[in-house]
């Protein structure tokens, strides 16, 4: 049993390496040009294109994609990095923590970089570190944080870089904690996505991103406050570019990543994510984000479902979804999808689920109820729904009712990613059985 461990463990790090290597290596190529690949989904409300090089829109609840241009291809973040920064930095200390600057935040006081004037010695909160971090974009405030929290830098980045990978980020590696110019520094509109999505969930992450406005009150070595104000148009009242229920993000430029930005917008208990990368000017940035949020607040609705919420282009009904539901822990987690594409999750206890009847089966009691009594499905019910669509209902519905056994069941909607992982594990299996059958034969001839 040992020496099966010895071997799986093997095989999972050599997996893990080869892809953080493949990341490593990998280059950013600036001259690609991309579509908007949400368009080719059937029955997907069509978006224009953004003038911004890549771009995406996610809805924060349900991680659903509304809107994706080239949004798993990698381009320099800049100082939208500085989003991952805060997100490590809330979940591995408090606001009030003494931050004591050193040479290596100092190093970062140069004309050409923004920062808050630090001296060494000079003693300040997390949190106005945290704000002079995401409010002016401080590279000085980014250095010490990192240094407080990780220890030392290098140890904040490989922070960075993990809590990355546990987010589900596949396009990111991070080489500083602000963003400064480096070829092996990137990220995609997806993962910075994720990332904020993530930092969403926590309440001091919020705290600091919902301020506009701060002041740093003077310290152990200077007399003078530092009043902040937010460079974020969208987020900024005073702002022409200024958009309605906005609740921050974060700004982020360099010659080679260009202008970069992030933003959330909360509207009627719906809130999307907007990241837009490698744009021509902040102004661009933020049309490129004002059109994604009005795409996304006028052509899509969310949808309660037991356990959850789907995001859904407005008249789509949630009966035409197909369903993937795996049993786990007690647990049956539900995914939708409009096709291939991913609409939205959902998790109920095995033990409840087995007890209620589903959306799915509910609706064709009702339905079959009504032939009874009529002769004749109800419009209001299922307006035109062909024999085939009822085929498929019932279908999704022995789905879910099958893993209640805790068998996973599939639907037509199936990724095709999700089959090529399948195929990789298969694979690894293979190899495992043929190493352990090595094994084997060796130990006999041992014996022998």
């Amino acid at each position: 049993m040992k020496k099966v461990k010895k071997l799986f463990a093997f095989l999972t790090t050599l997996s893990m390496v080869l892809m953080m290597s493949a990341h490593v290596m990998a280059a950013v190529d600036l001259n690609a040009k991309y579509e908007v690949d949400t368009n080719k989904i059937q029955g997907w409300p069509q978006a224009a294109d953004i003038a911004s090089d890549t771009g995406i829109l996610m809805d924060a609840d349900t991680g659903t994609v509304l809107f994706d241009k080239g949004g798993d291809q990698q381009r320099y973040p800049a100082s939208i990095t500085k989003i991952m920064t805060l997100l490590v930095a809330v979940e591995n200390s408090s606001m009030d923590e003494q931050v004591t600057f050193t040479e290596t935040g100092v190093r970062n006081v140069a004309a050409d970089s923004s920062n808050i004037n630090s001296k060494v010695g000079e003693v300040m909160t997390m949190q106005d570190c945290l704000h002079a971090l995401m409010i002016i974009s401080a590279n000085d405030a980014a250095a010490q944080i990192a240094e407080h929290v990780g220890g030392t830098e290098q140890n904040f980045i490989d922070m960075m870089n993990q809590r990355a990978a546990e987010i589900g980020c596949t396009n990111t590696h991070f080489t500083n904690s602000s963003g400064l110019p480096d070829e092996n520094h990137y990220s995609s509109a997806k993962d910075m996505a994720l990332i904020f999505r993530e930092g969403l969930k926590n309440k001091d992450f919020r705290s600091v991103l919902g301020d506009a406005d701060y002041t740093i009150q003077p310290t152990n070595m200077t007399s003078d406050k530092r009043v902040m104000h937010t460079h974020h148009p969208m987020f900024a009242p005073e702002s022409d570019i200024y958009y309605p229920g906005c609740i921050g993000g974060k700004t982020g430029f360099t010659n080679l990543a260009a202008h970069t930005l992030v933003t959330a917008v909360e509207q009627n208990g719906t809130t999307y994510i907007a990241v837009v990368m490698h744009g021509v000017e902040l102004s661009t940035c933020c049309l490129d984000s004002k059109a994604l949020f009005d795409y996304g607040f006028g052509n899509f609705t969310k949808t309660a479902v037991d356990g959850g919420s789907v995001i859904l282009p407005k008249g789509m009904d949630v009966n035409v979804l197909t369903t993937k539901s795996e049993s786990s822990n007690g647990k049956i987690e539900t995914v939708y999808y409009a096709g291939d594409h991913q609409v939205g999750t959902s998790t109920v206890d095995e033990m409840a689920a087995t007890a209620t009847p589903t959306p799915e089966t509910a609706a064709s009691e009702t339905t079959g109820d009504t032939l009874d009594q009529s002769g004749e499905s109800d419009n209001a019910d299922i307006s035109g729904t062909s024999s085939s669509e009822v085929s498929q209902n019932s279908k999704s519905t022995l789905d879910t009712q099958s893993t209640t056994t805790g068998k996973v069941s599939e639907t037509k909607g199936v990724p095709a990613l999700r089959k090529i992982l399948l195929m990789i594990m298969a694979a690894m299996v293979l190899i495992l059985i043929a190493l352990l059958a090595a094994l084997g034969r060796k130990e006999r001839k041992h014996r022998r």
